[in-house]
């Protein structure tokens, strides 16, 4: 089948949907999010609420898109995968969301993406980490990070050729982001023959890791891949710190936040993490991101996130695939749309967008960052996500 064919097939299918009734009208897009703002990860979900909105505020305050003003719907999901279901349901049935941006949170997104399909609704550029978000390939599916389980394997490849480990280990939370992540470092160690020396899991929300860290540290562990959410990663390295067990810790994409060394304070210190969005900080050399961050403050009185620019930058993706749409924007027109639009890095260091009918993940790269004097710092440029 000719690419053409295949466009027109994909649009022919979306005509046949039903259409989002008042998702669109004269004058508004409904939007929604979905994200935690009670839960274990709240603090990154006010941040990407706050970067949403600045996003809205700017786009609104230009004069909408094609003269129609977003219009958002919140929803606090409290990191619960049934919650976020209920939530989804309701933006379709009642607030007709045309799509959800930003949603936080893989299990959560994992969890509503079958309702989301069944109901064509957008998923545009999720905070969560798994292939599910972009493949199989489907015109309602538009994600930006790569698998939690590919970033993992990229890691390890830099790890063991660069800081020479002795014993692979992993600590890693059991739901579905956690045993991505996994997947990644037991792709590693079958592709390059690397033992997994131990492996030990925890319960989503959990507080105490003493049994786990020691686990780790009777197994001589000098390496653990951690995949954990924001206070567990900072709880169980804290743990290991205090019984004076001092492995190298590599955390995940989720673990790349300012909050991080914020609460672990000094026991964060040579922490590793991937990242792909760069952490914007108020002394950023780049008087645009300097710039952004001093206007992100004023408005909500705190310094921004990791999830801020992300949030941010979704929202700023789909207004542009929105734009390219045209003033009779529909499923069918936006989906054409984000199969033709092309976006570079931006001002802001985010990456490019460009994705396809087969190909809906937009940036496959990662870069390995460490904590030092309480902020993050690159280590390396950009590399492939591996997956073996």
């Amino acid at each position: 089948m000719t690419h053409f064919a295949k466009v027109t097939a994909a649009l022919a299918a979306l005509a046949a949907s039903p259409a989002l009734a008042q998702s669109v009208t004269d004058d508004t897009i409904n939007l929604g999010i979905l994200t935690d703002l009670s839960g274990p990860v709240a603090i990154y979900g006010s941040e990407s609420l706050n970067g949403l909105r600045m996003a809205i505020d700017e786009i609104n305050g230009a004069g909408g898109i094609h003269g129609r003003k977003v219009n958002l719907v919140v929803e606090d999901h409290s990191y619960d995968p049934k919650k976020a279901v209920l939530a989804a349901n309701k933006m379709i049935t009642r607030d007709e969301v045309f799509a959800i941006v930003g949603h936080l949170g893989t299990a959560t997104n994992m969890a509503v993406m079958p309702l989301l399909l069944e109901n064509k609704v957008f998923n545009i550029m999720p905070q969560g980490a798994s292939p599910g978000l972009y493949e199989p390939a489907s015109p309602y599916k538009m994600a930006m990070a790569p698998s939690y389980a590919d970033a993992a394997a990229a890691s390890l490849v830099w790890a063991f050729e660069e800081l020479k480990p002795n014993h692979l280990c992993a600590l890693y939370q059991d739901d579905d982001f956690g045993r991505s992540s996994l997947a990644g470092v037991e792709a590693f160690s079958e592709a390059k023959g690397v033992e997994i020396v131990e492996a030990t899991s925890y319960k989503r929300g959990a507080t105490d890791f003493s049994s786990q860290i020691q686990r780790l540290s009777a197994a001589d562990c000098d390496f653990v891949y951690n995949a954990s959410t924001l206070r567990e990663f900072v709880g169980s390295v804290t743990e290991a710190r205090k019984i004076g067990y001092d492995p190298i810790f590599l955390g995940t994409l989720s673990n790349y936040a300012i909050q991080v060394p914020a609460l672990g304070g000094e026991a964060m210190e040579g922490v590793y993490a991937a990242a792909f969005i760069p952490i914007p900080y108020a002394d950023d050399p780049n008087p645009a991101v300097a710039e952004w961050v001093a206007k992100y403050t004023d408005s909500f009185g705190e310094a921004p996130g990791l999830y801020s620019m992300f949030a941010y930058y979704a929202m700023q993706v789909f207004a542009a695939v929105a734009e390219n749409a045209g003033a009779d924007l529909t499923p069918e027109s936006f989906a054409a749309s984000a199969n033709e639009t092309e976006l570079p890095v931006d001002a802001l260091g985010n990456p490019a967008f460009n994705i396809s009918e087969d190909d809906r993940l937009s940036n496959r790269q990662v870069r390995i960052t460490r904590v030092a004097n309480g902020k993050w710092e690159n280590v390396t440029d950009l590399l492939p996500a591996r997956d073996f």
